[in-house]
């Protein structure tokens, strides 16, 4: 709970200052189990000081750049061009084996196809491919596309989802309609259905899948 509450930027972006916090508080939550003999605010109470001044440090990093800078770190340009910026490698000390090994994991194995590859503050490697280098999309060949959207979730695990039907704007009896032109007899023998955009049902069975 108390990760969740300093936001989903602990979990999906970890920078060092992220990592330090997470460390602090599995430290002082621990502080009760080892002691038993201890009150249990002698707890809560640094872990409330820690989160409060996470959470108020966070919203000072999304008010002002130069404490974004100073907390979270600057991303860094370590490939201009298909060139590598030996400056800016020597600097993060990162080396060029685990460049290359970020680059390949991205389907990189040609610095000279990189326009720019940007390491960020928690890790990790943006790449950009120069343009002749890049998969071909449809908006290159001219051709237009329709809407594709996330489907959605109509059953899982046997349980239905209700909330997912209403944004579809369908009820259970269409849903079970449909099961059952399948034959299948009741949303507890499916183990996940999900309708797509373009309003296709895909079934699964408990061992096997239908459409």
């Amino acid at each position: 709970m108390v990760v969740r509450l300093t936001g989903k930027r602990e979990m999906g972006h970890v920078s060092p200052f992220d990592f330090v916090v997470a460390i602090l508080i599995a430290e002082v939550a621990v502080i009760p189990i080892a002691d038993p003999g201890s009150s249990i605010w002698h707890g809560i109470a640094p872990l409330a000081t820690i989160v409060l001044a996470e959470l108020a440090l966070s919203w000072l990093t999304l008010k002002s750049q130069r404490v974004r800078n100073v907390v979270t770190g600057r991303p860094s340009i370590v490939i201009r061009d298909g060139r590598l910026v030996e400056e800016e490698l020597r600097s993060v000390r990162f080396c060029i084996d685990d460049l290359l090994e970020s680059l390949r994991s991205k389907d990189v194995a040609d610095i000279t196809d990189v326009e720019v590859a940007i390491l960020e503050p928690n890790g990790s490697l943006s790449v950009i491919r120069k343009s002749q280098c890049r998969p071909l999309t449809p908006a290159d060949l001219g051709m237009a596309t329709g809407y594709e959207g996330l489907p959605l979730p109509l059953i899982k695990d046997g349980v239905v989802n209700d909330e997912a039907l209403a944004a579809a704007g369908l009820d259970r009896e269409w849903l079970v309609g449909e099961l059952r032109r399948r034959g299948i007899g009741q949303p507890r023998d499916v183990f996940f259905a999900q309708l797509d955009t373009a309003g296709e049902l895909f079934v699964q069975l408990k061992q096997q899948a239908w459409r």
